[in-house]
């Protein structure tokens, strides 16, 4: 893995991604890492949700776990895969957020980086692998070994972020979860493929934290329950919320769960705990952008 490269937050000096921890066992690896932030949404066509309103609001709300870069990416059965990322925190961005009315799957990402600098496009999320993009919370330890156990290339040449793991698995094998028990690290997270219209995938493997809502044609997703309440407050949806187990994956279509899957995760390693609000300056500014965007 790639050294830790200067961060803004301190977090300075390491040799690699993955401490191993002497008094831990033989085969689990104490890692130092960072904390992203994703969210996003599954909506029937006959949904009222203001599309660009609700982007703009779960952004605002996971603004706070990371301002290395930001990105969100939609589609609907007549609106083609479009993205959008920047380097940058997501108050950068918030206030130009378009998402068209016919749109029915979005993801949204915030980073706090580890493995792959932002200062490359490609590194930042969501990540394009082949028909797959998709945004991670996490850390993949074995990305460079799942590339040459499966014969398989990152997406683009300059790419080194630790993510497009998953989401080249998730390219070879659609929908299966036998993959994902390969990757040795920490996982929340969601993806659109070309080649499935409609459908969305949300997963959480172990270490992240990862929210569903239940509306009465909406799911959304985010990497905190806040986020979900913030989407009842300003988008005005009545939501069941609970937490997706850690060793599952969720198709979403149309505002429902159609298929729920489980797995084995990788435990091979632990986390060093550092705290979810990794930008609290984001966070301010976001939120008192999004009030004001609600009330015009």
């Amino acid at each position: 893995q790639e050294a830790y490269l200067d961060r803004v937050t301190g977090r300075q000096g390491f040799g690699s991604m993955s401490l191993t921890h002497a008094t831990r066992p033989r085969h689990t690896e104490l890692v130092v890492t960072s904390m992203c932030g994703i969210a996003g949404y599954s909506l029937a066509p006959s949904s009222r949700v203001d599309r660009t309103l609700a982007a703009q609001v779960l952004l605002a709300a996971i603004a706070e776990r990371g301002a290395d870069a930001v990105g969100y990416a939609y589609r609907g059965r007549h609106v083609p895969l479009g993205s959008h990322k920047q380097r940058s925190g997501a108050s950068a961005l918030l206030e130009d957020v378009r998402v068209p009315s016919g749109v029915s799957e979005l993801v949204l990402h915030v980073r706090d980086y580890t493995k792959g600098h932002p200062r490359i496009e490609a590194n930042n999320h969501p990540v394009r692998q082949g028909a797959v993009v998709g945004v991670h919370n996490g850390v993949i330890l074995n990305d460079d070994e799942i590339f040459t156990a499966h014969g398989l290339e990152r997406g683009e040449p300059e790419m080194t972020v630790d993510s497009a793991a998953i989401f080249a698995l998730a390219e070879k094998d659609p929908g299966r979860t036998e993959p994902l028990e390969e990757l040795r690290g920490s996982m929340a997270a969601a993806w659109l493929d070309e080649r499935e219209p409609d459908l969305l995938y949300v997963v959480r493997g172990v270490g992240r934290p990862l929210w569903l809502g239940h509306g009465s044609d909406e799911i959304v997703f985010a990497s905190t329950r806040f986020a979900l309440e913030m989407v009842e407050r300003y988008v005005g949806l009545e939501l069941e919320m609970s937490e997706v187990d850690e060793g599952t994956l969720i198709t979403l279509a149309a505002g429902r769960a159609v298929a729920r899957r489980r797995f084995s995760p990788n435990r091979a390693f632990e986390e060093e705990p550092l705290p979810a609000v990794r930008a609290p300056h984001e966070r301010a500014s976001c939120l008192r952008l999004i009030a004001a965007i609600a009330t015009t």
